[in-house]
């Protein structure tokens, strides 16, 4: 069940794992008082899925989930690139989602998120004239990728998000994000600039043979001459800072 967990039978019995949402209030499994203070203190160190059978708790996964080594750097890259509003849109805890917000000066986060929560944040954005990018590598992101302006998928991601992402990136180091951008900015300059180059160049030759001062032969030799240089000047290898 996506965003949720995971619905299943043992010997003829209901067997759930997924969300506190959808183990509690989605299939109202019984969690008794001194569970639930247990719980309470989970929370504040861990993520945590819940395992029930028959209609009772039986097990509650701790999972800790580490900050990347490569996060930092990328979200105070992005800043340079000026990029603002960076949000962080999970299905985690609270106390989890705060903490890596926290540590990586996130401007905004929302955690216990499904899918149409993360849509719905990315078209809010947009309505308010926003440019919106979105990275994401589960089902649960694939809606608001394909919502965002650009939908960012990582290589590790899931299939769908993978196909509906308007990019994805080869690896699964979120540097390669800051990389990506730089060469799209570049790739989007050196058009610019050739756009600039063939308008002045056309435009010079149209003139002199206008004024009669170049021959028809000589403004299609030097037209198609400017072609190739152009091309061989785009082959060549750039090193993007």
């Amino acid at each position: 069940i996506v965003a949720h967990g995971i619905s299943s039978k043992i010997a003829g019995k209901p067997a759930l794992i997924g969300s506190e949402h959808f183990i509690f209030e989605d299939e109202k499994v019984n969690l008794p008082k001194k569970k639930k203070t247990m719980i309470d203190k989970l929370k504040e160190n861990y993520s945590l899925l819940y395992l029930a059978y028959d209609g009772e708790l039986i097990a509650v996964i701790c999972i800790s989930d580490p900050i990347r080594e490569d996060a930092k750097y990328t979200i105070k890259e992005l800043r340079k690139l000026g990029f603002k509003n960076i949000a962080m849109l999970t299905g985690d805890a609270e106390n989890a989602a705060r903490y890596v917000a926290e540590q990586l000066d996130i401007d905004y986060y929302k955690s216990g998120v499904l899918p149409e929560d993360k849509a719905k944040y990315v078209l809010s954005e947009k309505r308010r004239g926003r440019k919106v990018i979105m990275i994401g590598d589960g089902i649960n992101d694939s809606v608001a990728l394909s919502n965002a302006d650009v939908g960012i998928s990582m290589h590790e991601g899931a299939d769908i998000a993978r196909e509906i992402a308007d990019i994805s990136i080869g690896n699964d180091d979120l540097k390669s994000i800051i990389y990506t951008i730089k060469i799209a900015r570049e790739l989007q300059e050196r058009i610019k600039d050739d756009y600039r180059k063939i308008i002045s160049f056309n435009s010079l030759l149209i003139l002199l043979g206008f004024y009669q001062i170049l021959p028809n032969t000589g403004s299609s030799f030097l037209h198609n001459s400017s072609t190739v240089v152009m091309a061989l000047e785009n082959m060549q290898e750039y090193k993007i800072s």
